[in-house]
C-alpha cells in the first residue's frame, strides 16, 4: 500500500443510501480515497454487510431442507407412482399386415377404446 491509506474491506452496500453522494451509483464523494480493490466491492459484486440471520441458523435450515429432499427422493424411489397407461392402439386392424400378419387370413377383431 505504501503511503496509500489502508481502508476497511467494506462493500458499497454498507454506505448510507440516503446520503447525498457526488456519485450516487458508486456512493462516493469527490476527493474521497478509493479502496485498493475498489472494483471488487462495487454494489453489483461482493456484499460484505453482516447477514441478518446467524450462520448456524442458516446452516441448520439448509441441512433440514437437504435431509427432507433426500428423504422424499428415497421414498419416491421405493414407492414410484406412474400414470396409468393403456395398451398402444394402432389403426387399420392394429397394423396387421405391417406387423407381419398373414395376408391370406382374416385379422382378429380389435376393439379401440376411447379415453
Amino acid at each position: 500500500y505504501g503511503d496509500y491509506p489502508k481502508l476497511p474491506d467494506q462493500s458499497l452496500h454498507e454506505r448510507d443510501p440516503w446520503y447525498q453522494w457526488d456519485q450516487q451509483d458508486l456512493r462516493h464523494n469527490w476527493g474521497q480515497p478509493m479502496h485498493w480493490d475498489f472494483d471488487m466491492y462495487l454494489r453489483n459484486r461482493v456484499d460484505t454487510s453482516p447477514t441478518p440471520v446467524p450462520w448456524h441458523t442458516m446452516r441448520k435450515h439448509f441441512l433440514i431442507f437437504l435431509t427432507s429432499m433426500l428423504l422424499l427422493f428415497g421414498l419416491g424411489e421405493i414407492y414410484p407412482s406412474y400414470r396409468p397407461v393403456g395398451p398402444k392402439q394402432y389403426p387399420f386392424n392394429n397394423l396387421y399386415l405391417e406387423r407381419g400378419g398373414d395376408p391370406n387370413k382374416e385379422p382378429p377383431e380389435v376393439v379401440h377404446y376411447e379415453i
